[in-house]
């Protein structure tokens, strides 16, 4: 089931599960992107594609930080930024919300549109 709010966010009421685990390690990334293949569960695609994308900005502020001194400063700050756009995703998921985390959600949704 499915409502919209005024400010146009979208509430999912139905099973949120695959949403939740795709924000749970990598491990729960491939295990929610597996099991949604068979049912194509769009809110859980949604969520999967936020959390693809949050596994590659971390992937990536791990190559920048083995840069020394610069590059650790860089890290540290924007994994920092990387676990706050981590709760606002695993929050939007348990709530029901399609809603993109902030700054970056609605590239990674046209960046990995195809999954």
């Amino acid at each position: 089931m499915e409502t919209r709010t005024t400010d146009g966010e979208t509430h999912i009421e139905d099973d949120k599960t695959l949403a939740i685990v795709a924000y749970l390690t990598i491990i729960g990334l491939v295990a929610a992107f597996v099991m949604n293949r068979d049912k194509k569960d769009e809110f859980a695609a949604y969520h999967i594609r936020q959390s693809l994308g949050l596994c590659v900005c971390g992937i990536a502020l791990f190559v920048v930080g083995l840069v020394p001194v610069l590059g650790w400063i860089v890290s540290f700050f924007g994994s920092l930024f990387l676990l706050y756009l981590w709760i606002m995703g695993l929050i939007n998921a348990i709530n029901g919300r399609l809603k993109a985390v902030p700054f970056l959600g609605e590239k990674f949704q046209e960046w990995f549109k195809d999954i």
